[in-house]
């Protein structure tokens, strides 16, 4: 039995159903995570254009578009679990550049950021709170990296009772190993894993937002 038929017959794998009010979830893709003069970055320009395509269709509907970047406080640094096993996260200071949205993005003014300190955009911040006052019923997920920040705000999309959709190829890693399996095991248990063109052209098709 092949991969995909062991998941198959596991009952995994269905399509996620999609509302009308979807919002993009842009995840991490701040300079630290961007910019390769920084150890914790990776090469993420193709993704940051897929993103920037993606977003700029969503707000020209009127549809949320929210950014996430992780910031310590730097008398946070030596209280935190996750900083000792991820030491790099650590230069992710407040105020600093590494924090900074990337302008490749296309990130713009009216575009909420919301700040984290974890792996989940969810986890401890503003991030539901924001989607259900819009009346966000699809979430999108794009960003950094797909085998942390990404996933781990994937599973707390789902679980926070939102369908949701991840745009492949808008997502950074890395490695190319992580990035793939990750994606096919969201593929097959929280979301659907598909271009950011197919997600264009859906929201395309959709009515504007009040």
């Amino acid at each position: 039995m092949s991969q995909d038929q062991t998941y198959t017959a596991a009952g995994f794998g269905n399509p996620v159903p999609r509302g009308t009010k979807p919002a993009v979830v842009v995840v991490d893709f701040s300079y630290g995570f961007t910019d390769l003069q920084y150890p914790t970055a990776s090469d993420a320009a193709s993704q940051m254009a897929a993103t920037k395509r993606l977003c700029d269709v969503a707000r020209a509907k009127g549809f949320p578009v929210i950014f996430t970047t992780i910031a310590y406080h730097k008398g946070e640094l030596d209280k935190l679990p996750w900083l000792k096993k991820a030491q790099g996260m650590a230069a992710l200071i407040e105020g600093s550049r590494l924090v900074e949205i990337d302008a490749a993005t296309g990130i713009r003014p009216e575009d909420a950021i919301v700040t984290k300190k974890g792996a989940s955009s969810f986890f401890g911040s503003t991030l539901a709170a924001l989607l259900a006052g819009a009346g966000v019923d699809t979430v999108i997920v794009c960003g950094a990296t797909t085998s942390g920040c990404v996933r781990a705000t994937v599973v707390d999309s789902v679980q926070s009772g939102f369908n949701t959709l991840v745009a492949a190829d808008a997502c950074a890693d890395r490695a190319q190993g992580p990035h793939d399996a990750n994606l096919f095991d969201m593929g097959q248990k929280y979301a659907d894993v598909t271009h950011s063109d197919e997600l264009i052209g859906w929201i395309g098709q959709l009515e504007a937002a009040l």
